[in-house]
């Protein structure tokens, strides 16, 4: 009866999820081919390609320094002039990368791609989650947030199981033909059917210059970016969670972005086993997204979920880091279970933490940070998990680069627990109520 109930409450989201779905689908099912397209194209006939990890990890430095700037900009964007446009944007970026991999996966093409596909990041990666979550708020009642917030990510879990089951029994030449077509989908159905939530203000049409109309543009933008800083850091419970999405994103981006490789280095693992055990990942997620914690959340708090959360990350790098067998990645992966209600309670506490028209620029602010941490961590990985896959490392042991990535989770579950949850004070509500002239949400 409890689910029933929340998925009631979710009906004003239906016409978001749906696209959503299609596209992360869509992305995932092609997650386990590119390390075997990579690194075909790239070192040819060998297991381990360092020059592919390298790639990988200078992607995604550049991806996150550009995200420190582009991330809260685009919350704050959503904010101002409407989530349906911002979302367009970002679900539509990744159609172009996949098509040139269709053309051709020479070195020249995948290169290419890389190029193209680290603009997509930059645009997409993290806005599309962060928008979806404003849009949330906009339609759902705060007392049911949290609940809203566990199913969007229960159902971007459940898309990862389709992608991966897509993945896993598709043959590898229509993969991508699929994922383009999919894609192509999220953005005409959202312009038909998405319902904007943000009533942009009317603004006076001034017969300036464009540099003139520039400059003041970056100026509102400058202000509201440090806007969203201030209301970060006025607040006890955004700067602790901002700690917190900065050490987790730190170790889970670094192990994300060298993880597939060291299988496929230190086991031999393909495009099926990949599949297969970011299935058992997805297929935990859903359960545990989309019907526990809606269950506990009301138990044991936003918190608690962060703090379980954050201990099975912990067990969940250890293991994958000490591997010993081919069978220890499978038991690895089902911490994923556990450790994927980091995002929603962390998606939950933000939400709690601000007003209702800061909804955007605290989930951008937070997201910015965690782009500072994912584009960090690849400095460190990417030399030391090569290093330890190459002869010359100084002790066999792997995968010590991830378990080296499980420190700083440590630290993250440290932050948590020290984590003092409030709520907006009475003067950003005051300062809310008075801003509704210029963005009111049309859904209640």
């Amino acid at each position: 009866m409890e689910c029933l109930k929340t998925v009631r409450d979710l009906r004003p989201l239906m016409s978001l999820l749906l696209p959503l779905c299609v596209h992360w689908i869509a992305e995932e099912m092609t997650v386990s081919v590119l390390v075997d397209v990579t690194t075909r194209a790239l070192c040819p006939g060998e297991a381990t390609c360092s020059e592919a990890i390298y790639l990988n990890g200078l992607q995604q430095t550049v991806v996150g320094i550009f995200k420190m700037v582009v991330l809260p900009l685009l919350g704050q964007l959503a904010d101002d002039y409407g989530r349906k446009p911002l979302l367009l944007l970002t679900v539509s970026t990744t159609i172009i990368p996949f098509t040139l991999l269709v053309i051709n996966q020479s070195r020249g093409f995948v290169y290419t791609y890389y190029v193209l596909r680290t603009i997509s990041y930059i645009i997409s990666q993290g806005s599309i989650f962060c928008i979806a979550v404003a849009y949330a708020a906009d339609v759902i009642d705060t007392s049911k947030r949290a609940a809203a917030f566990s199913w969007i990510t229960g159902l971007f879990s459940a898309s990862h199981v389709l992608g991966n089951v897509l993945a896993r029994f598709l043959p590898e030449n229509y993969i991508f033909v699929v994922s383009i077509a999919l894609l192509i989908f999220c953005p005409v159905y959202m312009q038909f059917f998405l319902t904007e939530t943000v009533d942009r203000a009317q603004r006076q049409e001034l017969h300036s210059s464009l540099l003139s109309k520039s400059q003041k543009v970056i100026k509102e933008r400058f202000d509201s970016m440090r806007h969203a800083a201030t209301v970060v850091m006025n607040s006890p419970t955004l700067q602790g969670i901002t700690f917190v999405s900065f050490f987790y994103e730190l170790g889970m981006s670094g192990i994300g972005s060298v993880l597939l490789y060291y299988l496929k280095a230190a086991f031999g693992f393909n495009k099926n086993q990949f599949s297969e055990i970011l299935m058992v990942v997805g297929a935990g997620s859903i359960v545990s997204q989309i019907v526990v914690l809606p269950l506990i959340n009301p138990l044991i708090g936003e918190k608690g979920v962060l703090c379980m959360g954050l201990l099975a990350s912990i067990a969940y790098a250890s293991f994958y880091g000490f591997a010993w067998a081919r069978w220890v990645p499978y038991l690895s992966a089902s911490f994923g279970v556990i450790y994927v209600l980091v995002k929603p309670a962390t998606y939950a506490i933000i939400s709690k933490g601000s007003s209702p028209s800061d909804q955007g620029k605290a989930q951008g602010f937070v997201a910015g940070v965690q782009a500072v941490a994912s584009l960090l961590s690849p400095l460190a990985m990417s030399p030391l998990t090569s290093w330890f896959l190459s002869d010359d490392a100084p002790f066999h042991c792997k995968g010590f680069s991830i378990f080296c990535a499980s420190l700083s989770m440590m630290i993250a579950l440290c932050f948590a627990l020290a984590l003092r949850m409030e709520p907006a004070s009475k003067h950003e509500l005051k300062d809310d109520l008075e801003s509704n002239e210029t963005e009111t949400p049309l859904l209640s």
